[in-house]
């Protein structure tokens, strides 16, 4: 059966809205996925300001907010959909929402997007809130994507996602690991904001920079690191406690970028290590495990460049996909997620997110008619 769906994602890097159209085709329990079509659309400075300070907020601006960006959702859908005439073509939609609060060790997460709003002006069927129920069963509600991974994308062994967030799964066994690393393009584009750019394209600032080893080993030594997976992050871990770090020493641009860049990937290295502790080992050298890179941190050439350089010893395959599955791999499985919901099959992992059990998480909005 082919579904036909609309994957809605905003990340915490605040890159923009990715939205992809994909159909899901399921044969005989075995999944395949084609993107027809795609489109990130970056925030203005309206919205960018909007969700950055959205954590500050009082409960009914919060609750405004929540609002008004399930309606700017559903604004961006409909443009979507009239531009690409998917007028009568899409079954569900799946958003991700943004999420502001995320404190699974006091049993909460939250996302911005309100589902009602989005139902209602697209008058069409609606999953959101993907993280809650998992996190009500004592998981981490983080990360959600590998049930997609391994679904949509089998025979890779490790997933790691370089967005505002960088995160890593590891589907070579039977119960599947996944946890976030740290704190990855968030910070970046923090950096680069300074100097009133987005990011610094493929790393370019970074590369001319001088690693500040004082700052590396600050940045390397803090306690998160130590902590047994299942985890997971907040955003304000970039925002209020790595980037006022940075911060505190005063460096030019270009050295803060490139000692970031270097803490990204040796944490990331370090996690690959922790997760199946390969390096050094002949046999795992000899069978060369696969690591495929998405998000936006898959385009920093500079970056991939030095995290090759620490995975050499691994024999860990570094792979770069196509542009479409580095940027649209979080809305096509944001896509899947929500269809596994609606066919009321589990679409959260327990052995990743350390929940109690494996749950089908996701509200349900009908924006149809009866």
């Amino acid at each position: 059966m082919i579904y036909k769906v609309i994957g809605l994602m905003s990340g915490s890097s605040l890159d923009g809205l990715d939205i992809a159209y994909v159909h899901l085709n399921e044969n005989g329990g075995k999944w395949s996925f084609e993107i027809i079509y795609s489109a990130c659309i970056p925030y203005d400075q309206h919205w960018r300001s909007r969700l950055t300070n959205s954590t500050r907020l009082s409960a009914v601006e919060y609750l405004l907010l929540h609002s008004d960006y399930g309606h700017y959702l559903a604004e961006r859908v409909i443009d979507f959909i009239d531009k690409n005439e998917l007028h009568h073509k899409v079954d569900i939609i799946s958003s991700h929402g943004h999420t502001t609060f995320h404190l699974p060790a006091k049993r909460m997460t939250a996302q911005l997007g309100d589902g009602a709003a989005l139902a209602a002006v697209t008058q069409l069927p609606v999953v959101t809130d993907l993280r809650s129920l998992d996190v009500a069963f004592g998981g981490q509600g983080a990360p959600i994507v590998p049930v997609g991974e391994k679904i949509l994308f089998p025979g890779i062994e490790y997933f790691l996602n370089l967005g505002g967030i960088a995160n890593l799964s590891s589907l070579k066994n039977d119960d599947p690991l996944a946890f976030d690393i740290c704190a990855a393009n968030r910070v970046l584009n923090l950096l680069a904001e300074d100097i009133q750019l987005d990011f610094d394209k493929d790393g370019q600032i970074a590369s001319t920079g001088k690693l500040n080893d004082d700052l590396l080993r600050l940045l390397n030594d803090l306690p998160y690191y130590d902590l047994p997976h299942p985890k997971s992050l907040p955003n304000s871990f970039g925002t209020e406690e790595v980037y006022p770090l940075i911060k505190k020493f005063d460096l030019p641009l270009a050295d803060a970028l490139r000692t970031y860049v270097e803490h990204i990937t040796i944490q990331v290295k370090n996690a690959l290590i922790k997760t199946r502790s390969f390096e050094g080992s002949s046999e795992n050298i000899n069978n060369n495990p696969q690591l495929l890179i998405t998000g936006g941190g898959a385009l920093n050439g500079f970056m991939i460049g030095r995290l090759k350089d620490h995975l050499r010893t691994t024999g860990v395959n570094v792979i770069v996909p196509a542009p479409e599955i580095i940027n649209y791999k979080e809305a096509l499985i944001i896509a899947l997620i929500g269809t596994l919901r609606w066919r009321e099959e589990y679409n959260v992992i327990a052995s990743v997110t350390g929940a109690r059990r494996n749950s089908i998480g996701g509200a349900l909005w009908l924006g149809t008619e009866a």
